[in-house]
């Protein structure tokens, strides 16, 4: 397809457009992505086989199997931690220190940050792990659902060991001098730095848990109502709870062992991962991820849960996957799309009169931040911003690294962030809104204003990075 289909002028935008344009309308992601694939492979000239062989092409690679594989991993360890019970007795452990308000915030800014490797599973484990212990100590639910929302997906992001790195690192490749996937990583960790809004989210959540800065705006009268009245929430709000979303009961019977069941799993897929990273100069994740789901099956089992029980959770861990693996597959396709029908160069071409190696990475961070506000989805805004912006800065740099890449690649992660973070369509912020029970319109409206400070910093530090090092 790629050696038929190349610098397709206007029409190779075509797809693209689609994609942004029914995202806004339908605020669905993947019903877009779907139709801007089946309008790029008629436009190619493909037929009505065209939608079926892209898919064939760009998913049967070793880089799509790869993140599809580590997702699935993520959900079955989730599906683990939960039948297990570990969650519930980490949360009574929590409960039993009677911790202050500033140090139940800071328990759960650190709960976020340790639950780095599932940015659907973090909020809701922080948001129902602490939720007593917030009520508990005068804190409102729009508080703690901030506190899960900017530990969530602005931490995945940073971490080289999450489906989300291997995500953003599976787009770089092939682009420029990104030949493989170990090009894609260490462009990924070279990136972090750059990565400046998920570094000032994740910052200012300790920051307002510790006092250091106070709270302001829409937040700040919730905290005083919380805190004057004991109204954890306001009079009328609707807390978001849907029942589909609740924890997975734990098996009966069955011993609380958090350190087995929870801490234990978490510490070994660290080790793994950063061990094998510092000897072999690999992070061997998803090897960690399936070591880890062999040792908790056999644990389980061990514990008294029957074989065929453990074998039904793995499979609901499988179930659970679904849903961001078919957004996965999408991605990866409009990303072939993309590349195939000269997408990049096109867009190059009308660009070079008046973009500037200085202005692009603040550019690509608002243009990033725009597109996953309004389709919820940040995920699909890299599918559709990395071929573009990955290309563009390469050709400034004569296809070489250099710190110019390393901020637009951070560019399009931390802007997708940023727009999913804010936007009421996010899966992350209703997750967050449902696992701390809050409003969700009330959780949106008092965490806008701290996502867009940290949003605007961010547009800054691209704007000096590129006039002063760049």
């Amino acid at each position: 397809m790629e050696a038929e289909i190349i610098n397709m002028g206007f029409i190779s935008i075509i797809p693209a457009l689609i994609a942004i344009i029914l995202s806004f309308v339908t605020r669905n992601t993947i019903v877009s992505l779907v139709a801007a694939c089946i309008t790029g492979t008629l436009l190619a000239g493909q037929g009505a086989l065209g939608f079926p062989t892209l898919l064939k092409e760009s998913l049967g690679t070793t880089s799509f199997s790869w993140v599809m594989l580590l997702n699935t991993f993520i959900a079955i360890i989730v599906a683990y931690f939960q039948k297990t019970g570990a969650i519930q007795s980490f949360s009574q452990m929590i409960h039993d220190k009677n911790l202050s308000r500033r140090g139940a915030q800071l328990m759960a800014w650190v709960l976020g940050i340790f639950v780095y490797f599932s940015d659907s599973f973090s909020p809701l484990f922080v948001g129902s792990t602490m939720r007593s212990i917030t009520d508990k100590a005068r804190i409102s639910r729009e508080k703690l659902a901030y506190i899960a929302d900017s530990t969530s997906a602005p931490v995945s992001v940073l971490v080289p060991i999450t489906g989300w790195a291997a995500y953003l690192s599976g787009l770089a490749v092939g682009i420029g001098c990104i030949a493989t996937d170990e090009d894609a990583a260490s462009l990924f960790l070279h990136a972090i730095p750059f990565n400046f809004y998920a570094l000032l989210a994740v910052a200012m959540v300790g920051l307002i848990g510790s006092g250091i800065l106070k709270d302001f705006g829409p937040m700040a009268k919730a905290e005083k109502r919380a805190m004057e009245e004991g109204k954890v929430l306001r009079d009328g709000a609707v807390p978001l709870i849907g029942k589909e979303l609740t924890e997975m009961k734990a098996y009966e019977g069955i011993r609380p062992r958090v350190f087995l069941n929870f801490l234990l799993p978490v510490l070994m897929i660290v080790t793994i991962a950063l061990g094998t990273y510092i000897t072999l100069g690999s992070a061997k994740t998803m090897e960690a991820f399936l070591f880890v789901i062999i040792f908790m099956s056999i644990s389980m089992i061990l514990q008294g849960i029957p074989f065929r029980e453990v074998m039904d959770t793995l499979t609901d861990g499988i179930k659970g996957a679904v849903p961001a693996v078919t957004l996965l597959a999408l991605a990866y396709s409009i990303n072939a799309l993309s590349k195939s029908m000269g997408t990049a160069n096109y867009i190059v071409s009308l660009s070079e009169d008046f973009l500037t190696p200085a202005l692009l990475p603040a550019i690509i961070f608002l243009i990033s931040a725009i597109m996953a506000f309004a389709t919820g989805s940040s995920w699909g805004t890299f599918a559709i911003c990395m071929p573009i912006a990955l290309p563009l800065a390469f050709t400034f740099t004569g296809g070489t690294l250099s710190p110019l890449i390393h901020a637009c690649f951070a560019a399009v992660a931390g802007g997708g962030v940023f727009g999913d973070h804010c936007s009421p369509l996010s899966d992350t912020t209703v997750l967050s809104s449902t696992g701390s029970a809050a409003d969700h319109i009330d959780h949106v409206q008092t965490q806008l204003p701290y996502a867009l400070c940290c949003g605007t910093l961010a547009v800054i530090l691209y704007l000096v990075i590129g006039f002063v090092f760049i």
